[in-house]
């Protein structure tokens, strides 16, 4: 029995290993069971590219496919800044003291 995984775009477009890997082996792979299969996407997690991960497809998908190999890119994207905006606001980076909201007295952000 075989379990089989197809790469979704958002995964080819987030990270460059998915993209290198469905350019020399297709989008579909055949793995023994899922556990197999998540640690191909661990594997391919490990770079400096956004992560991907295996998640089952839905009981009513009409598919011949057990799992798509998938990733967040937009959202990721946006969740690190307004992260990072906050951090530096936080540690008063943004020209307020440090852990309060002077920025915003003055108009700020």
């Amino acid at each position: 029995m075989s379990y089989v995984v197809e790469v979704k775009p958002s995964a080819r477009k987030a990270n460059a290993a998915v993209g290198h890997a469905v350019l020399y082996e297709g989008a579909r792979r055949e793995f023994g069971d899922r556990s197999a299969a998540e640690a191909w996407a661990d594997g391919l997690s490990t770079g400096a590219d956004r992560p991907v991960w295996i998640h089952a497809a839905h009981p009513a998908d009409r598919s011949d496919v057990d799992a798509y190999l998938v990733s967040r890119q937009r959202q990721l994207l946006d969740l690190d800044g307004a992260y990072d905006k906050r951090r530096r606001r936080l540690r008063g980076d943004d020209g307020g003291e440090p852990g309060t909201l002077d920025a915003y007295a003055d108009g700020g952000e």
